[in-house]
């Protein structure tokens, strides 16, 4: 049963997308910004009920209250594609530092466009990192809040973390609050699976790290916080399943 329902999920999720990015694209394009991410959290929410619906994956926000105002950094763990459409709805104009091959898809590279993701040349290096800060500056100017995952790429459940330097520059140079998310995603949603497993994913808002900190402070703070966070959201899961 579990296979069937992974199965009716994973096609309805992708079909549901290609169909709302399509039917939604003259909206999105022609409406001012503020106006298209409606229509990105339509993505979000719509996604949500499907996982809730067909697979009995629920999901709890947690500590709501330490999210900041204004612009600010998000720095969430990355366990699953899940959290990449999940979060989106959670915040009111946020932006996701994305790597530049993406905005080259067709739909979601225009969509990408619209929305000033922040957009990453890695075939630069350490060369990409001025242009990126400069966008990133702007947006928290603008009091939008930069997604990133610290650790690049999704990460196998208690895979040893591999936290990249590149989140202490962006603490550094924008001097906005770090709001750290440690979840569970993983579980339900393993990386480089089809199967979705009932249950409720977590997600938890940690205090944020204020601007000022030392940066390799900072830095080890980051990965403290939300690894501990996140390791005891697993016990969690685990204990919920036995």
């Amino acid at each position: 049963m579990l296979t069937i329902r992974s199965v009716i999920f994973n096609v309805c999720f992708y079909i549901f997308i290609v169909v709302a990015m399509i039917t939604t694209l003259p909206f999105a394009l022609v409406l001012p910004r503020k106006y298209g991410w409606q229509v990105v959290r339509f993505w979000g929410i719509g996604s949500l009920w499907l996982a809730r619906v067909i697979c009995n994956m629920k999901v709890e926000f947690r500590g709501e209250e330490n999210i900041p105002d204004g612009g600010f950094l998000i720095a969430s763990k990355h366990q699953s594609t899940w959290e990449t459409f999940a979060l989106v709805p959670q915040f009111s104009d946020p932006t996701f530092i994305l790597k530049q091959e993406l905005m080259w898809l067709p739909l979601f590279g225009w969509y990408a466009a619209k929305m000033r993701m922040i957009p990453v040349n890695r075939r630069k290096g350490q060369k990409a990192v001025p242009a990126m800060l400069e966008k990133a500056a702007i947006a928290i100017e603008e009091k939008r809040q930069i997604l990133i995952f610290p650790e690049g790429t999704r990460r196998p459940v208690r895979a040893v973390p591999s936290y990249r330097y590149g989140i202490v520059r962006l603490y550094k140079e924008l001097n906005a609050p770090v709001l750290p998310i440690a979840l569970n995603s993983g579980v339900f949603w393993p990386r480089r699976s089809f199967k979705r497993y009932p249950g409720t994913v977590i997600v938890e808002y940690l205090p944020p790290i204020e601007p000022g900190l030392e940066p390799d402070v900072f830095f080890k703070k980051l990965q403290e916080v939300t690894e501990d966070a996140t390791e005891r959201l697993l016990l969690e899961a685990a204990d919920s399943n036995q």
